[in-house]
């Protein structure tokens, strides 16, 4: 129906009232307030005294309150929501370069003092870092950790695990270019967690010995190796007395690889039969002033 309430006033003299709606709201442009999280807010200040020089110092760490997660990816790493505490996890003494996880930042014996202070005190310059962190911040704390742990000799648990942590600060960048970093982190992380699934007793940093099994099968598909992916996973799902969960994660992990595996092979034997020279040229146009015969074609004969 025609909207003509305002018919007889257009007598008058009034214009453009046909399509007046009485009840109409007034759109306001109301300003866009950004919330802006504190960061701080998630953080408290802890005092360390530093194992190998005795040094005090505070470092900032995550309240348990802020611990708030949204979920597990294949590999452990833990998606955090409101602050990532993985930012937080390497202590650093900046009066003499001592680092390490914090689980492990006063296990060490008067030998691996010396050795800290000789290697890496004799070395170290200093460095700051601000309250709030981020992956960058983490990756090079972590690092100057594993640098501290190769030279204490730590186990390969230990330096398998820190190889990991790094693997998973470089996911967290989004550029192509860190991709490799990533991966070579992980293979270094495999190596060391297969020579403690070997020689060392369980439980390592709160796996035992069949999620470690798994974990190697999962970093095995990470980097691609699906073949040994497929027996480390197999393993779990053949050994008694695994709980269900790891067997369920493992089967999940191995019909995903299974699945890869089959596209892989399928994709490598059309991309062969594609690029096969012999079939490029046979299946080439010939130019009819310029003709080979099939010998020409192999051999290179004009």
């Amino acid at each position: 129906m025609d909207n003509k309430l305002f018919e007889e006033l257009k007598e008058i003299g009034f214009k453009n009232i046909d399509a007046i709606d009485i009840y109409k709201k007034e759109l306001k442009d109301e300003p866009v307030i950004e919330k802006k999280i504190n960061m701080e807010t998630y953080l408290y200040d802890r005092t360390v005294v530093c194992p190998v020089c005795g040094d005090s110092f505070k470092t900032p760490s995550v309240k348990s309150s802020a611990y708030k997660t949204s979920g597990k990816e294949s590999d452990f790493y833990i998606n955090y929501t409101l602050i990532n505490p993985y930012f937080y996890d390497v202590w650093l003494c900046n009066a003499c370069g001592y680092a390490a996880m914090k689980s492990d930042f006063d296990r060490l014996s008067q030998s691996e003092r010396k050795t800290i202070l000789e290697n890496i005190t004799s070395q170290w310059t200093g460095r700051k870092y601000p309250r709030v962190r981020d992956e960058n911040h983490a990756i090079e704390r972590y690092k100057i950790s594993l640098l501290n742990y190769i030279v204490r000799k730590s186990k390969n648990s230990t330096k398998a695990i820190t190889c990991l942590k790094i693997a998973w600060m470089y996911r967290l960048k989004p550029e192509e270019k860190f991709r490799p970093l990533e991966i070579k982190f992980m293979e270094e992380a495999l190596t060391g967690f297969k020579e403690a699934y070997y020689n060392e007793v369980f439980p390592i940093y709160g796996m035992d010995k069949y999620t470690t099994m798994y974990l190697i099968g999962e970093l095995y598909h990470r980097i691609n190796d699906y073949d040994n992916a497929l027996i480390w996973l197999s393993n779990v799902l053949t050994t008694p007395g695994v709980k269900s969960s790891l067997k369920d994660l493992a089967r999940d992990q191995k019909d995903i690889i299974t699945i890869k595996k089959k596209q892989k092979e399928l994709a490598e034997n059309n991309d062969t039969e594609t690029h096969d020279p012999l079939v490029q040229d046979l299946s080439e146009k010939t130019d009819s002033s310029n003709k080979k015969g099939l010998f020409g074609k192999l051999f290179g004969k004009k």
